[in-house]
């Protein structure tokens, strides 16, 4: 089994993928978008076809190959789980597994020992690994013919031994990667070939376009850049200078808010004497007032009596009025029973009436709708009769004017034939 360098595969792989990305903004014109709608379908995969054999023998031995390198790959996982694959894999299968882990084993034990010991047998070690290498490539092709006879058994143990170990899984993907390109290679024309390399060229041009156009915006950044620092330096001086003129203005503050204190105690003072001059007269005043106190409740002493005598008959008053009311009230309350009677019966009437109305006045609706009904057809046919009428006046107008002008006509011709009959 011969395999390539999977770098190359991958940087091959990069250049195909940079052929597919989209075209960028800027082509414009017809020509350019119709060459890059012929490249970016024949960079698409999946309109190429095959269409010679040579192509076919090539793509066959490529998978022919990646499925050898899948099942190479799965060779050690089955080697380590051999017990449970035996049933499945056979004796003659499982004994060239056999056979080809004692190789791997000898061939690690010699690397091994290669490593410690001197130089003087590497001529003779490395004979042994040539002839061991050989024989371990003899054993894969082997266990693979074996393996590849049997197309179930592959599909089987794909799905149950599915670990791979990295970098094989690495290779795997690398190799159908290089299969893809390959097939993309092969079904590519000279055509085709053409509009990928002016394809390119125009996404490099365009490219570039945008490198310059970059360069320029980053310079307009840099500017506006520039500006915007020049301005936040002015404003960091302006804002400066306004926290010196608020230092400023706290301490005039300060001054001024101590001499308004100042002030006030002194006026405090002033307001403390004058309030202590005003209590003294207020109380003497207050003194005064105590002793007219004295006399007016003396004097209204005989005045409440006579408003109490006055209270007790006017209590008696409201005490018989409150029982005339009552009186008044059974009465009433009896009138209103009756009353209440005679409104519930008449509601009944009502509500019996207003059923009937109801009634009623759904039928008169009804008999309204067919009355509005023959009513718009009566003007409908009015208005067709009136519109004929219209019409025939018309026509039978246009139709006289006819018959005149026929007339008339004929009466010019035959004035005309008299005319040059003269004449000559």
């Amino acid at each position: 089994m011969a395999a390539g360098d999977p770098a190359v595969f991958r940087v091959s792989l990069q250049d195909v993928k940079q052929r597919k990305k989209p075209l960028v903004k800027g082509l414009a014109t017809p020509e350019k978008a119709m060459i890059t709608l012929d490249a970016m379908k024949a960079l698409d995969p999946c309109q190429l076809k095959t269409d010679s054999l040579e192509t076919e023998r090539i793509i066959t031995v490529l998978d022919e190959t990646i499925a050898k390198l899948e099942m190479s790959s799965l060779i050690p996982h089955i080697i380590d789980s051999l017990d449970r694959f035996a049933d499945v894999l056979g004796p003659e299968i499982t004994n060239n597994l056999i056979e080809h882990q004692k190789l791997s084993n000898e061939m690690e034990h010699l690397l091994a020992s290669s490593e410690e010991e001197d130089t003087m047998r590497a001529e003779e070690q490395r004979g042994c690994l040539c002839l061991l290498e050989q024989r371990l490539k003899c054993s894969v092709r082997n266990v693979l013919r074996l393996l590849l006879a049997n197309p179930s058994l592959c599909q089987a143990l794909k799905y149950e031994a599915w670990a791979r170990e990295s970098p094989a899984e690495v290779f795997i993907k690398a190799f159908g990667e290089f299969r893809n390109f390959m097939l993309e290679r092969l079904l590519t024309s000279p055509v085709e070939e053409e509009e990928k390399i002016q394809f390119m060229e125009d996404i490099s041009l365009q490219i570039k376009k945008n490198a310059e156009a970059i360069t320029a915006l980053q310079a307009e950044l840099a500017a506006a850049i520039r500006t915007r620092q020049e301005e936040i330096h002015k404003k960091d001086n302006v804002i400066k200078d306004l926290k010196t003129s608020m230092q400023d203005l706290a301490k005039v503050c300060k001054a001024g808010i101590q001499q308004i204190k100042q002030e006030g105690e002194k006026q405090q003072k002033e307001e403390l004497q004058a309030s202590q001059a005003r209590c003294a007269r207020l109380q003497q005043d207050v003194q005064q007032l105590g002793a007219q106190l004295n006399a007016l409740v003396l004097e209204h002493r005989a005045s409440e009596l006579a408003l109490r005598k006055r209270k007790c008959r006017v209590e008696m008053e409201i005490v018989n009025w409150i029982q005339k009311y009552d009186t008044d009230m059974g009465e009433k309350q009896a009138e209103y029973e009756d009353v209440n009677a005679a409104y519930t019966k008449e509601k009944a009437q009502l509500s019996l009436l207003m059923e009937k109305r109801a009634v009623l006045l759904q039928e008169y609706s009804q008999i309204e709708e067919e009355r509005r009904i023959c009513q718009e057809k009566k003007e409908q046919a009015l208005k067709e009769f009136t519109t004929m009428t219209l019409a025939a006046t018309r026509i039978q107008a246009f139709w006289r004017g006819y018959l005149v002008r026929s007339l008339f006509k004929s009466k010019r011709k035959k004035k005309k034939g008299k005319g040059k009959k003269t004449k000559k």
